[in-house]
């Protein structure tokens, strides 16, 4: 917003008179770096430059080409790219404040994984984005960026979201009411925003702008090109694409109507506390059973710590194998020397276990044996084991996976919705002064 705030004005053209003395000809820089460096935003205590406004506009510019909407006009494009950088620069600065800040290792093992993760070394990663004009600082002041807006939204959204039994129950009963099996669904989405507490003139005319694209769009619009232009949502730069949600996901102001929609029908607006919305349903699946096979398992594990070396560990596991190789009693072994206490007390039993439930090299040995195969001893980072494979079963987890489903589901619908207003007070509070024409 733009405020009449007196001292924040006084503010605001101290910055800027700053800027200007150290940008005129007398500093020894360049002339045109005197018009590139420009202040066009005072953000609070921050700025924000020619450059950096420069920068965002050929970014949204390339994801306006890739979605197919390349002829935004060049004011939308530019009052767009200002807003993103006016956020941006507020969250980065709550994020020094509440100390959501990324140190330098931290940065480094984010870089080396995402090279690994396509098959390069830093250095090649280095080279790859050269061809692509981005240097390898540049690349790591971005994703520095990146994960640090990442950490606040976690801090300030995410990790204050519950979900209680009673909305699992509810979504899937909700999910289950929908005509055809339906229970998932590809969406679009446009949002025209309205500002906290809008008078009924601002929310009037938001929702003629929300009436006047949806005419546009049943006129035969695209639907990509509209949303990348208009919308407020957290997807707009990917043409609304909120891809595939699950149907307990879908916020109940339109959920009742997507379970009759036909694939590529476009509605609204929809009114809610953010704006209106208008979606389209790209597509829609019914559900399948989750069928997986469970394995009926028992274990010895002998920890290693400062009192029992990797070594005196193997070798005492050793001597239970051959033990129970020799006819002993792996119940009463497990249960007078196994360091696993849960399970050494029912005999080292561990029910019945469904992939992912173990670590990965426990579950690698374990789905290797047999019914009624004693794996020789192994190591995993707690310690040294031996597992018996007592039983297999396939086991019908639809529910299971349904509940899991559910309440993830219902976390990212809730932190999408918090966040959303999240930013918008930021947004609200903050002091913002505008050094751009009226049209920006």
């Amino acid at each position: 917003m733009v405020t009449d705030n007196p001292h924040g004005r006084l503010q605001g053209w101290l910055l800027l008179l700053f800027a200007l003395f150290l940008l005129c000809p007398g500093s020894g820089m360049a002339a045109e770096t005197q018009l590139l460096d420009r202040i066009v935003a005072v953000v609070n205590d921050d700025v924000v430059l020619q450059s950096e406004l420069d920068q965002e506009v050929r970014s949204i510019e390339q994801k306006l080409a890739q979605v197919g909407a390349p002829d935004m006009p060049g004011n939308e494009i530019r009052k767009q790219a200002l807003e993103r950088l006016i956020l941006e620069k507020l969250q980065l600065a709550e994020a020094k404040k509440t100390g959501a800040t990324v140190d330098d290792e931290t940065l480094l093992r984010a870089m080396n994984n995402i090279a690994k993760q396509n098959g390069l070394s830093l250095e090649e990663l280095a080279a790859a984005l050269q061809e692509q004009g981005m240097s390898m600082e540049e690349y790591r002041e971005e994703l520095r960026k990146e994960i640090t807006l990442q950490r606040l939204r976690n801090r300030e959204v995410v990790s204050r979201i519950q979900v209680t039994k009673a909305e699992v129950d509810n979504y899937l009963a909700h999910a289950e009411e929908n005509p055809g099996g339906r229970d998932a669904y590809h969406l679009r989405h446009i949002l025209i925003a309205t500002p906290d507490g809008a008078s009924s003139e601002e929310i009037a005319a938001a929702r003629k702008q929300a009436e006047d694209i949806l005419q546009r769009l049943k006129n035969g619009e695209d639907f990509a090109a509209l949303a990348t232009r208009y919308s407020a949502g957290q997807q707009a730069l990917e043409g609304g694409d909120l891809g595939w949600l699950e149907a307990g996901q879908v916020p109940t102001l339109f959920a009742k109507d997507l379970a009759t929609m036909e694939k590529g029908e476009v509605r609204g607006p929809y009114q809610a506390a953010s704006g209106f919305h208008i979606i389209k349903l790209e597509d829609y699946k019914g559900g399948d059973k989750n069928i997986i096979r469970q394995t009926h398992a028992r274990h010895i594990l002998i920890r290693t710590d400062e009192m029992t070396s990797d070594q005196d560990a193997k070798n005492r596991l050793e001597q239970l194998y051959q033990r129970i190789k020799g006819g002993e009693d792996f119940a009463a072994l497990a249960r007078a020397h196994s360091d696993d206490k849960a399970s050494a007390i029912k005999g080292g039993d561990l029910g019945w276990v469904s992939p992912g439930d173990l670590v990965p090299k426990f579950e690698e040995v374990m789905d290797a044996l047999p019914i009624g195969g004693l794996s020789e001893p192994f190591r995993t980072q707690f310690g040294w084991h031996i597992v018996q494979v007592l039983e297999r079963r396939d086991h019908d987890a639809t529910e299971e996976v349904k509940r899991d489903k559910a309440k993830l589901a219902l976390r990212k619908r809730k932190a999408d919705e918090a966040l959303q207003l999240y930013l918008r007070k930021l947004r609200d509070q903050a002091y913002v002064e505008i050094h751009l024409d009226d049209d920006y």
